[in-house]
């Protein structure tokens, strides 16, 4: 088995035994694709914190400013364009952000990573903006895997209870 596959297998098993149970547990007025939505915004916001915490802290030179800025723009444009696209995603059809971010919801596990060790081992002063910046990265994945979540029928939600246990003696 190649790494490719591997990696696919990896965000397969994520997808479906991670992130599936806790969007069909969630309450049928608020569906995985509003969570994951409001992972994203909250990754957005996230992010800028970081990066308005270390240019106050002068841990930037004006290029790793002007870095991180354009970086949070493409932050910012991907939640436009999912936000656009998100009517797509209908209930009980296959969520097609299962297939368009195939590539970017595996690859984003590693910068989460990353950013992890960056707040472990940064210097005192700049640790604080770097654990904002890890906040945002795991938020971000989690909003990823979200969104990619399959939305069930209407209805759905009712016979079912959380992590595939029967419904409740007062659901009967």
């Amino acid at each position: 088995m190649s790494f490719g596959e591997r990696v696919n297998k990896l965000d397969a098993w994520l997808l479906e035994r991670v992130f599936q149970p806790v969007a069909d547990a969630l309450p049928e007025r608020l569906t995985a694709m509003d969570v994951g939505m409001s992972f994203l915004i909250g990754a957005v916001l996230l992010s800028a914190a970081a990066i308005s915490a270390l240019l106050l802290l002068d841990g930037m030179t004006i290029n790793n400013l002007i870095t991180n800025v354009l970086g949070w723009f493409f932050e910012v444009i991907f939640y436009m364009g999912i936000h656009r696209m998100r009517a797509m995603v209908r209930p009980g059809y296959l969520n097609p952000f299962r297939v368009m971010l195939v590539g970017m919801r595996p690859i984003s596990i590693p910068f989460a990573a990353y950013a992890l060790y960056q707040a472990v081992t940064a210097d005192a002063v700049y640790e604080l903006a770097l654990w904002f910046n890890s906040l945002s990265q795991l938020v971000f994945v989690a909003g990823l895997y979200l969104i990619s979540c399959n939305v069930p029928p209407p209805g759905h939600r009712a016979r079912q209870t959380s992590f595939g246990r029967g419904p409740l003696p007062n659901e009967l």
